[in-house]
């Protein structure tokens, strides 16, 4: 069964090239562990609810904007593999050590299993 994990995350404009770069990075070496698909997103048309929304989930300040994201795993036990090689690699563990060019500390993040495709 499918399995995928979910990511937004607040990132300042005037890191998005920065963004963009760590994350074809980070992507290509989720793929060689063993992900089957890995996709990132921009905010284009996410407007601030009154209640709840992409830009009030992760706080989000002037100047940044809203990135959505998945990996695709064959199943959960999978992503579990998948994910315990790629902690592993150097490469993750030297990106991990450099300054994010994003907020860690307002994304949010979690794992789904499949329900309907439509």
């Amino acid at each position: 069964m499918p399995y995928v994990d979910g990511f937004v995350i607040p990132v300042p404009k005037r890191n998005v090239a920065a963004y963009r770069r760590m994350a074809r990075t980070a992507g290509k070496i989720w793929r060689q562990h063993g992900a089957l698909e890995v996709h990132e997103w921009i905010a284009d048309d996410v407007p601030k609810g009154k209640v709840t929304s992409f830009p009030r989930s992760v706080k989000l300040k002037r100047g940044e904007t809203v990135v959505f994201s998945w990996i695709l795993f064959k199943s959960r036990a999978d992503r579990d593999r998948v994910n315990a090689k790629v902690m592993g690699d150097p490469r993750i563990a030297r990106m991990m050590a450099k300054a994010m060019p994003f907020d860690g500390k307002r994304m949010f993040f979690g794992g789904f299993k499949f329900l309907v495709a439509a």
